[in-house]
């Protein structure tokens, strides 16, 4: 069994020295001969395990070693190294030397060792007392041994990628380990290594989705994907999940696919909290970082010279995880996954089935109906309402965008799924036939109103009560035969007399004028 101790060189020193005088330890020499002793060891050649060279020590040394171990109680550590005075201090830079390099880093964290020496070079220089600098490997111990490590840029520097930054600066990072098998679940999309041939002709990076166990480390599903998108996301899911049952929580990135609404409203109605890491914190989901290296350096390795295509992965790859990983110790848990996810203890519940699942993973809309027609309008389409359904004003439906032939009338209340959904058919509705609705509630057809409203009748009694006349003068009847308009007697006319229009002097009549 291979062992991963490895001494260090004061303490491999120290052992040939105790093994060199050890023998003398072990039976002390009469009086007067430790001398003849020593000299004889001194004669001798001694390998040094550190650098393999053959080394021979005076009979000074061997004797200022010998009464320094017989005398201590703890004789290996008398036979160690002192350590330096000026250990962990650099001699070679100055106190201001040291301010100067610690407030650049502040200023500049991206900066490699090397340009932090020259810029420390230049800015000593222009200081008066021309200081002079630390050599480059001064510098970068110091740097080491300071924790000025280099800090990339971020690519864009978000509001997320900079507070992922001051996290990772500001706060410790922890390895963690869930004590429960389904408690947590990892889930990530890896960019594969090597392009396959679609069947349009075109070569495309396939994605590898993997479901991982936390605490047994055994891979729940795992399959390759042209795409990442919520419906690969949620096709993959759904498989790891009647495989391996439900998880009490998921792990993922932030992700357009793992952020999607019909994602976290699937995990939400099956009980599962989402987990979510920080932006640009990959350590965080670092159990599925180092499965990745795994799948690239055995499954991918092994594939160099196939003639890949996406079915062809996925069937090495169920091959390879079923039948090698889930078999093979892993170093970190020292037992196979597949023997941990059975040894428990789990809290995995019962997986519902495929419809179940495809159910679940569906987003909640609501649309007004219109009127005319009893339809709704979704995803640039029309569909149509069932005519029992024809009072809702505002229709609740439930659906999948990826997926618009399963959709559900959902009630807005009790959450309970009223009848499916189908898109308008205008070549199956011009036929001219009709079904006859049914009522729906009370009668509500229009009766002929024969008493007065109930309102008026109250109204009218009140007013009569008060005593007062009507506030208002009625206007006289005319009289039969006389003209409503001017209330003159109408002329009568005969029956060949033509009267002009606003005249009353009968046409060709002689006038005053006329001649």
């Amino acid at each position: 069994m291979s062992s991963n101790h490895t001494p260090s060189k004061r303490e491999v020193r120290a052992r040939l020295r105790f093994s060199i005088i050890g023998a003398l330890l072990a039976a002390p020499p009469a009086k007067g001969q430790a001398i003849t002793e020593l000299r004889a060891l001194a004669s001798k050649t001694w390998r040094d395990p550190a650098t393999g060279l053959d080394l021979r020590f005076g009979a000074s040394t061997l004797e200022r070693w010998f009464y320094a171990a017989r005398r201590a109680s703890d004789p290996l550590a008398s036979l160690t190294d002192s350590l330096r005075p000026y250990a962990g201090r650099f001699t070679s830079l100055s106190a201001l030397a040291e301010i100067t390099l610690i407030k650049q880093y502040r200023e500049h964290p991206g900066w490699t060792a090397q340009l932090h020496h020259d810029n420390l070079k230049v800015a000593l220089a222009s200081l008066p007392g021309a200081l002079s600098a630390p050599s480059y490997p001064t510098v970068r111990r110091f740097c080491k041994a300071r924790g000025l490590v280099r800090q990339r840029t971020p690519r864009r520097a978000t509001d997320g990628a900079l507070a992922a930054r001051e996290r990772l600066e500001n706060l410790e990072v922890r390895s963690f380990e869930m004590d429960h098998v389904g408690a947590l679940f990892h889930l990530d999309f890896h960019h594969g290594s090597r392009s396959i041939l679609n069947r349009a002709g075109d070569w495309v990076k396939p994605m590898l989705m993997c479901i991982l166990d936390d605490r047994s480390r055994l891979v729940c599903h795992l399959q390759w994907y042209l795409d990442e998108t919520a419906q690969s996301l949620v096709h993959g899911l759904s498989q790891a999940f009647m495989k391996r049952g439900l998880p009490r929580a998921l792990m993922t990135d932030n992700g357009a696919a793992m952020l999607a609404a019909e994602t976290t409203t699937g995990l939400a109605r099956l009980g599962i909290v989402h987990q979510t890491t920080l932006p640009y914190s990959p350590y965080q989901n670092a159990k599925q970082e180092s499965f990745w290296a795994r799948v690239e350096s055995r499954l991918m390795a092994m594939l160099e010279g196939e003639e890949l295509s996406l079915d062809l992965l996925n069937e090495c790859t169920q091959a390879w995880v079923e039948q090698e990983y889930h078999r093979a110790v892993h170093s970190e848990i020292d037992a196979t996954p597949l023997a941990r996810y059975i040894a428990g203890p789990s809290v995995c519940r019962a997986s519902p089935g495929s419809l179940a699942l495809r159910k679940a993973f569906r987003i909640d809309v609501h649309r007004r109906q219109r009127r005319s027609d009893g339809t709704v309008s979704l995803e640039g389409r029309r569909f149509e309402i069932p005519s029992r359904f024809r009072h809702l004003e505002i229709c609740k439906l439930r659906y999948a965008r990826w997926d618009l032939s399963h959709i559900d009338l959902v009630d807005s209340r009790s959450d309970e799924l009223l009848c499916a959904v189908h898109p308008l058919d205008k070549s199956a509705n011009a036929d001219g036939q009709r079904r006859r609705l049914d009522r729906v509630g009370a009668d509500l057809s229009p009766l002929p109103p024969k008493t007065r409203a109930p309102l008026l009748r109250q109204l009218l009694a009140d007013h009569a009560a008060t005593g007062l006349p009507p506030a208002y003068l009625a206007t006289p009847e005319p009289a039969p035969g006389r003209d409503p308009e001017c209330g003159r007697d109408a002329a009568p006319t005969s029956p060949g007399t033509a009267t002009a229009p606003g005249n009353s002097t009968p046409a060709g009549a002689p006038t005053k004028d006329a001649k």
